[in-house]
């Protein structure tokens, strides 16, 4: 089992951590703890490096595997060995951009459920891009400008963004948690991670995020697409 880092932290950059696993033919380790997002819910995983004595491997991709989190390295050098300890480095600016994205995509996510209640039936990101798409019967340029600058007003509002982890049966209790159209989290996990943009918006969520609305910086609007009846696509961009 891989302890979480990220999920209490999501501001840690470098960490310590032990080998547990070692698969070869993917060239792959599994550690003790890590502070690199495995990717879900739309947001990618993290890249860097991690090394060991003189040998420093770059983190080409990151995959959970159940309890476990798999980073697939790099190049040709020697795996480290079972035991072994490593020091993992986060490439920085591109995971903060991706926090700043996927704050962003909630502060959306929670201006139209609160201005027009509509669900989120899909997302996706990139560092300071991202779409959503919502249950709407119609939308238009007008409604578009509309939501776009409601956003930036709660971005601007500075609000603070919590994170707790909380008892499945107690989580369950809050409100509107799940503002997707489909429940997302899996039958049966014990513990529930919220993600709280204070005053705004509170629901289920494994990513990371800034603390404070206002590291999001300005969102514009960049593009909107029917994607079905009661399906629409709204584009955004971080500047």
């Amino acid at each position: 089992m891989t302890e979480l880092l990220y999920q209490t932290d999501s501001y840690l950059q470098e960490f310590d951590a032990r080998v547990t696993s070692v698969l070869a033919e993917q060239r792959a380790v599994i550690l003790d703890q890590s502070a690199f997002y495995p990717g879900g819910g739309g947001q990618p995983c993290d890249f860097g490096t991690l090394a060991v004595d003189d040998i420093v491997h770059a983190v080409t991709s990151v995959k959970k595997q159940g309890a476990d989190v798999l980073h697939f390295l790099g190049g040709d050098a020697p795996l480290p060995a079972v035991g072994a300890s490593m020091r993992g480095r986060l490439d920085w600016a591109r995971r903060h951009s991706l926090m700043r994205t996927h704050t962003a995509l909630h502060v959306l996510c929670g201006t139209v459920f609160r201005d027009y209640g509509a669900l989120v039936t899909g997302g996706d990101m990139e560092p300071l891009k991202g779409r959503m798409d919502f249950e709407f019967a119609s939308m238009k340029g007008e409604l578009v400008r509309e939501i776009e600058s409601a956003v930036n007003r709660e971005i601007e509002a500075a609000r603070d963004v919590r994170v707790k982890i909380l008892p499945r049966d107690e989580a369950f209790q809050i409100p509107d948690l799940i503002r997707t159209k489909i429940n997302l989290l899996p039958e049966g996990i014990p513990l529930v991670r919220t993600v709280e943009i204070v005053g705004l918006d509170l629901q289920a969520d494994g990513g990371t995020h800034v603390r404070n609305t206002r590291e999001v910086g300005r969102v514009r609007v960049t593009d909107y697409k029917s994607k079905g009846a009661i399906n629409k696509r709204i584009y955004i961009k971080i500047e």
